[in-house]
């Protein structure tokens, strides 16, 4: 198993800082370049640019909480949740924690 975990690519893990406008404030955001990877695959998926999605998603949580707190680990839960739709329409689940967004689909049975 480890080979699994231990054995991908560095480049999977190594950061990357990219520059973003959020709520009209230029700043970055540094996520792994997996998550990266997951997120402009997401907002393809959406018909939009990621800078867009990203910009989307913050305004979204403002208006929902207030606040983005710790926001770039809200964006990789947004990558595995993502994922996890993905996986759902092949038949495949990951496991949700209960509080997951209702419009994650469940599993074919």
């Amino acid at each position: 198993m480890c080979q699994i975990f231990a054995g991908q690519p560095t480049e999977n893990y190594e950061p990357e800082r990219r520059s973003i406008r959020l709520s009209g404030y230029s700043t970055s955001i540094q996520l792994e370049k997996l998550f990266w990877s997951i997120l402009e695959q997401a907002a393809a998926s959406e018909g939009v640019p990621l800078p867009k999605l990203i910009s989307t998603l913050h305004d979204e949580v403002i208006e929902r909480h207030g606040e983005a707190r710790n926001f770039t680990s809200m964006l990789r839960c947004c990558a595995m949740i993502y994922m996890d739709r993905s996986m759902a329409e092949s038949g495949i689940r990951l496991t949700v924690p209960s509080g997951a967004p209702e419009e994650v689909p469940a599993a074919a049975e």
